[in-house]
């Protein structure tokens, strides 16, 4: 099952399950009614609430080859060219944790 269906399906049932507690509280006052309707939309929030929390991951980019070796050469140019080999790479990584925002 696809999960834009489990998510519609769930917010769907959500959404009805509110008004269908509130109908079935005023028509009757029965209870079995509401707490049928109540687990319903309960159920529904935590399977979209667990669906949600377990899919919504950040994709990991996909590793480019020839970028990459375009950054070695020019980090073994500066290295070369007399730089410090610690603190280039140093630098290189602070820059790609700066860039995916885990500052």
């Amino acid at each position: 099952m696809s999960l834009r269906i489990i998510r519609t399906v769930c917010f769907g049932l959500f959404l009805a399950g509110i008004p269908s507690l509130i109908v079935s509280s005023i028509a009757g006052n029965n209870e079995g009614w509401v707490l049928t309707f109540g687990m319903i939309t309960a159920i529904a929030a935590i399977i979209l609430m667990a669906v949600t929390a377990t899919t919504s991951s950040r994709r990991l980019d996909a590793f480019n080859e020839v970028a990459a070796e375009r950054v070695e050469q020019r980090i073994r140019q500066l290295i070369d060219a007399g730089a410090n080999e610690a603190e280039v790479r140093s630098l290189v990584r602070e820059t790609l944790d700066l860039s995916r925002g885990q500052q």
